[in-house]
């Protein structure tokens, strides 16, 4: 699956002149409209048009076709608060070919050029794998002022993220997620190895074949590279393609959404698109265990005692927390080649939605350089995040007794940040290291965001290591 999510180029429009489209903001519509000619004026008046943000009012020319569009951009509050809603407006358009007139924007923030950039592009996404295909009606020529290629590597990147988390488990396998990731490195020239079969990974990755080893598709490592120079980046994406729960069985409805729990590499592939698409000068890893968590006589039981790769132990006490297992496996891989930075995305707790809601992505790290590079550039990219701490007395929480390690540990408090410390202990060799405890997931439409698959994190990361690490 692939989206071309980009601008249109006026040379596929030949003899057609682009449709202006007037940015107008709540405060600025009176002042707007007194610009107009008597008619089209008095048509906006009457058609109530405000500059509300995401409003949009056509102005008729004397064909009857569009001389105009008015976008209402609302104020900046409104922008925060329903991001992308101007560029979901201009995707909403009846067809045509339509240009952002500059002289609308100048009185505004360069942000909201770039919102609506990237706002516009992401409205464009369809997952319309399994139903009748819909051309592109709405055509935006780039605006003026902006990087266009860095803005449709953004969205393409995202609309990879989506079509893997929004395919249901039944197409989105271990072996379809390998799949996905060997088109990613062929099309960029990357390295790509795969570790499977029951001998190599009990033996190399053991609680990673645990949790996989129920199921009929055949859990696996997948280890890819690329870049020459610069620092030694690894990310390592949680691939659990589907999560019963295992033993500790789901209820249905919390089974309903868990096609999305590899949504932590799916994540991670999109921010390596981004990287090698850019040709940022990095040396990348992309680390993903990827497995289907069922049941059958195999499956590993509540009070199993797991040996990791680094040799500590994990006492089970919850085989739905499956993912904590097999991430520590492969960021154990990972901090055994001493990257300058090691970053983990998952969909890994429901305590992170509980402490933060769906829409913010939580991140832990150490390294206070760059917690401030990811929030300062958070805003920026209309990706918002928020940090957690890796808090040093819940420690005792993950340590059982019995074991070096407990899984889910009881009382049922602070479990985002108790899954990241115990994820923190599998990375010692890595200079640093970050973790995203992601949603992956929009419950409900929302402008640029269909229900359904999300990219998390990556934006604002992406930022971060464009300016180096």
């Amino acid at each position: 699956m692939s989206h071309a999510l980009r601008f249109a180029r006026p040379d596929e429009f030949p003899d057609t002149d682009a449709i202006p489209v007037h940015a107008i903001s709540a405060d600025g519509a009176d002042a707007a409209l007194a610009q107009l000619g008597a008619a089209s004026r008095q048509w906006a008046v009457t058609h109530g048009f405000s500059g509300a943000l995401g409003k949009t009012c056509l102005l008729p020319n004397e064909a009857g076709g569009i001389a105009a569009v008015l976008l209402g951009v609302g104020t900046s509050a409104d922008r925060i608060r329903k991001r992308f809603a101007a560029g979901a407006a201009i995707s909403d358009l009846p067809k045509g070919l339509y240009e952002v007139a500059s002289a609308s924007l100048e009185a505004h923030p360069q942000n909201l050029r770039e919102e609506i950039a990237l706002g516009y592009l992401l409205a464009e996404y369809r997952f319309d794998h399994y139903r009748k295909k819909s051309g592109r009606e709405a055509a935006l020529v780039a605006l003026a002022g902006i990087d266009a290629p860095h803005f449709e590597r953004l969205a393409q990147a995202e609309a990879m993220v989506r079509d893997l988390v929004n395919t249901p488990a039944q197409d989105m396998g271990p072996e379809e997620l390998e799949g996905a990731a060997r088109e990613l490195a062929a099309r960029y020239n990357a390295k790509i190895s795969v570790i499977l079969g029951d001998d190599l990974l009990a033996q190399n990755f053991p609680m990673i074949h645990a949790v996989g080893r129920a199921s009929p598709r055949a859990p696996r490592l997948i280890d890819m590279t690329w870049g020459e120079g610069g620092p030694q980046i690894t990310l390592v994406g949680k691939g659990v393609c589907f999560d019963t729960g295992g033993l500790n069985l789901k209820p249905g409805s919390s089974m309903g959404t868990m096609k999305k729990d590899m949504g932590g590499a799916a994540n991670v592939l999109g921010l390596a698109q981004m990287i090698m698409d850019a040709g940022l000068k990095l040396r990348l890893r992309v680390l993903i265990p990827a497995v289907e968590n069922a049941v059958d006589g195999s499956a590993f039981r509540p009070s199993d005692i797991l040996t990791a790769r680094n040799g500590m132990t994990v006492e089970i006490n919850n085989t739905d927390a499956e993912g904590r297992l097999v991430l520590a496996d492969a960021l154990a891989l990972g901090a055994e080649g001493a990257p300058d930075l090691m970053i983990s995305m998952a969909t890994l707790t429901g305590a992170a939605r509980v402490a933060v809601g769906p829409d913010l992505a939580p991140f832990y790290t150490d390294d206070e350089g760059l917690a401030a590079q990811i929030t300062a550039k958070s805003p920026d990219q209309f990706d918002p995040v928020w940090r957690m701490p890796f808090h040093a007395p819940y420690e005792a929480m993950i340590e059982p007794g019995i074991a070096d390690l407990d899984n889910a540990p009881s009382g049922g408090m602070a479990g985002s940040i108790t899954a990241a410390l115990f994820l923190r202990r599998f990375t010692q060799g890595a200079a640093r290291y970050c973790h995203f405890d992601i949603f992956a997931w929009q419950q409900s439409d929302a402008p640029a965001r269909p229900k359904g698959g999300l990219g998390q994190g990556i934006r604002a990361l992406y930022a971060v290591l464009s300016e180096g690490v």
